[in-house]
């Protein structure tokens, strides 16, 4: 079975009410995400349809269905309220891809809660800055990462509540808490929030070229959008067995690694697991996956492995190839066919926007290296980057832009209101990115319209990986910026001028990549750096990135008429 249908006709006919009423959104005065994403599907007599295939680095597997995942989420929310988190509170969820990460999920929202999942590679700094911003209540995590929080928590007034979910009560330190879902008592009933579609759901953390990470904060009714992306975009149906391979840290890891397979009632699965061509083939081929979301930096570590290994796997169940997180270069739309005798199909869309916004959709012609055309619903255009009209001349580069008003956008940025004001000009969203349409109505992605690094499908923001830097002993002046990768499109490349007494050498270059691996993140952690005398600065003293960005690139330094020693 799939949902494939022309894309002209259902472009032209869509409401997003389409949607709503498909899910039945508002029902009984129901608007609440946790409930559409287990007890409804269990309303509807698929309780015992397995919800989720969880399998371990080890090999070990654990099976979830849908009343499953209803109870053990109610216990999840049972459990908050009792401890005193109420409606609103931010509670972060701070794990590896458990299966508590997933059904945590749920209950929080179910309470009331806003969910605030983030990356549990990050280190103690990055967490600091997110959960200080969100004057987060409790955070939920693993005896593995709970050393992090500890060591930040005394600079974390608004933290009260700290819930290991893998330790027994004699192992904690003061102050936290201990709980195990699998053993707590269940919860067959539980009242859900009945939140209005407006109240806030999740707040996901998006990095920026100046200043600390934001807040991009999403509502209940964002489903709507989910539901019908992941029902036509990822075309699953109720018999999929459906792998998307992104952390919940990340906005894809949430709304099609959560909300939209589960709205949908699929069977999903997740494997808690770094890369690994053989791994992933074998997960493949074991759990007979058929719809499969993954994206580009690891389509080309796959590439490079080549046809060979996937011809040692018998990966006939496959039936449907998505891409997410960075432009899909065409040659691994082109290798992908004949990998799997299927193209992947590219999707663009972000953090703020909530779902997937411009497509190669089912069914439509896929032109590799372009990322589609706008999903149903969506108006989108490319901008003057001076006026901010729409450009009407096909192949002519300007500013992705979206026209406001789909149910997954984000409604701020949290306490953030002026930056949030600052993505719409003359009554569009600016995405950020820069495209061109073609005569047939397809986008083609150019680039980045500000500094922030793309590795592998992960924005990185210069800011953050630059005030690491400074608290290094030895680092004087900072800045980082992208350069290309053949395998994650862009890697982190620092300039760094030393202080006084210090010499620049190998040593030195281990030592100060070390310490932003463990300050901030692998991905945050410099591949290269380069040691300079100074750095080039405007007059007003800010760093002029772009030069060194145009350097590593082998482009045209352009206008440097506010450089300071110009």
């Amino acid at each position: 079975m799939s949902n494939i249908d022309s894309y002209e006709e259902r472009y032209s006919n869509f409401d997003w009410k389409i949607s709503a009423e498909e899910l039945e959104y508002g029902k009984n005065g129901m608007y609440n995400i946790g409930f559409y994403c287990s007890d409804r599907i269990v309303e509807k007599g698929f309780g015992d349809r397995t919800a989720l295939i969880w399998q371990g680095f080890k090999g070990d597997v654990k099976e979830f269905t849908y009343n499953d995942i209803r109870i053990y989420s109610n216990v999840v929310a049972k459990f908050l309220i009792d401890k005193g988190v109420k409606s609103g509170d931010r509670v972060c969820i701070f794990m590896d891809r458990i299966p508590e990460l997933y059904i945590s999920f749920v209950g929080i929202l179910k309470m009331g809660g806003i969910t605030q999942p983030l990356f549990s590679a990050f280190g103690e700094e990055a967490l600091f800055t997110r959960l200080e911003d969100a004057k987060t209540k409790a955070v939920i995590t693993t005896k593995k990462h709970a050393g992090k929080i500890r060591r930040i928590r005394d600079r974390l007034p608004a933290l009260e509540k700290v819930i290991i979910v893998d330790v027994e009560e004699q192992a904690l330190k003061p102050g936290e808490i201990s709980f195990n879902m699998e053993k707590s008592t269940p919860v067959e009933n539980f009242e859900i929030e009945k939140v209005g579609p407006e109240v806030p759901s999740v707040l996901h953390y998006t990095s920026g070229t100046t200043g600390k990470p934001k807040g991009a904060l999403h509502v209940h009714s964002s489903i709507i959008a989910q539901y019908i992306t992941a029902k036509w975009v990822l075309d699953i149906t109720s018999g999929d067995i459906y792998w998307c391979t992104a952390d919940p840290g990340w906005v894809t890891g949430t709304s099609y690694g959560i909300i939209g397979p589960w709205a949908c009632g699929v069977t999903q699965t997740v494997l808690d697991s770094g890369f690994n061509t053989e791994k992933w083939y074998q997960f493949i081929e074991k759990h007979k996956i058929t719809v499969w979301y993954t994206a580009p930096t690891a389509i080309r570590l796959l590439m490079k492995d080549g046809t060979s290994a996937v011809q040692k796997y018998d990966l006939s169940c496959l039936r449907h190839l998505i891409s997410v997180g960075e432009p899909l270069n065409a040659e691994g739309v082109i290798w992908s066919e004949q990998a799997f005798g299927k193209p992947f199909h590219d999707s663009y869309w972000q953090t703020e926007t909530g779902s997937i916004v411009i497509t190669n959709y089912p069914g439509m012609k896929v032109k590799p290296g372009s990322m589609g055309k706008p999903f149903p619903g969506i108006t989108a255009t490319v901008l003057d980057q001076k006026t901010f009209g729409p450009i009407t001349t096909p192949g002519k580069v300007g500013l992705i832009a979206l026209k406001p008003g789909w149910p997954s956008m984000f409604r701020a940025y949290w306490e953030n209101k002026e930056m949030y004001d600052s993505k719409f000009k003359n009554g569009w969203y600016i995405c950020g990115d820069r495209s061109s349409i073609d005569s047939e109505g397809y986008f083609w992605f150019v680039g980045r319209d500000d500094d922030v690094i793309n590795t592998g499908g992960h924005l990185v923001g210069p800011f953050e990986i630059e005030s690491a830097l400074l608290e290094h002993e030895a680092v004087a002046e900072s800045a980082a910026v992208g350069k290309p990768d053949a395998v994650n499109m862009e890697v982190v490349k620092a300039f760094v001028a030393l202080k006084p007494g210090y010499e620049a050498n190998a040593d030195l270059e281990l030592s100060i990549m070390n310490f932003i691996r463990k300050k901030l993140s692998p991905l945050a952690m410099p591949q290269e750096i380069e040691f300079v005398e100074s750095l080039p600065k405007t007059r007003s003293g800010k760093i002029m990135r772009r030069l060194l960005r145009a350097k590593e690139w082998g482009q045209e330094i352009g206008d440097t008429s506010t450089l300071e020693n110009d």
